[in-house]
């Protein structure tokens, strides 16, 4: 599948699976180390839910404005609610998505640059990306499963292995880790999550290869 097809159904499927396991989270596991380097689990769901705050806003043809994409706006209700918090934004996000048009509309993502404009289906699709990693992420930080069906990571893959490496992803600033050498058998995610810089065998306790 290409990142320009319409991935909304299997997006939608790998979010509500971040939602599941979020909803495992309580207020006690917040102080977690999770894999992103410096993140704790508040720091990742606080990230997780104003990126659907803004994705929801491009699709809805107002995200240029960066405000909508900083961490502060939604870092108390977090901490107050991480599980209702989450929940109501990933729900409006697919809500937004789920509308006709979208795939062809214009997406602001200011965080590329204050003039960056995608086609709504690769925005899709760069979201796509992060929300099966993320969705792993919280679910390595509880020490929880986290399965994803077949052909949603089948999907997910070349978007993933799309994602160029190089020394520009050690600068602070980069949302991923360099990119791990590749496994004799791995699974389809374990390659998504090595080549974004996780090793699968992460826990809260080796905190091998911490990327964010």
């Amino acid at each position: 599948m290409h990142i320009n097809d319409d991935l909304r159904p299997l997006h939608r499927r790998a979010v509500l699976a971040s939602v599941d396991v979020v909803s495992s989270v309580t207020a006690d596991d917040l102080g977690r180390d999770t894999p992103c380097a410096g993140w704790n689990l508040r720091d990742l769901l606080t990230h997780m839910t104003v990126q659907h705050n803004g994705f929801a806003a491009s699709a809805r043809g107002h995200g240029a404005d960066l405000a909508l994409w900083q961490a502060a706006r939604v870092a108390d209700a977090v901490a107050a609610d991480p599980v209702g918090t989450y929940s109501a934004a990933a729900a409006d996000l697919l809500d937004a998505f789920d509308t006709d048009g979208v795939l062809d509309a214009g997406f602001a993502l200011p965080e590329f640059g204050p003039d960056a404009v995608v086609p709504g289906a690769t925005a899709i699709g760069f979201h796509f990306v992060d929300y099966v990693v993320h969705g792993w992420d919280v679910a390595r930080s509880i020490d929880v499963g986290f399965t994803l069906a077949d052909d949603v990571v089948s999907a997910v893959l070349p978007i993933a292995l799309g994602v160029p490496d190089g020394d520009f992803r050690a600068a602070d600033e980069s949302p991923f880790a360099r990119a791990l050498p590749a496994a004799d058998g791995a699974s389809d995610l374990d390659r998504v999550l090595r080549h974004l810089g996780r090793s699968p065998a992460w826990t809260p306790a080796t905190k091998s290869v911490p990327s964010a």
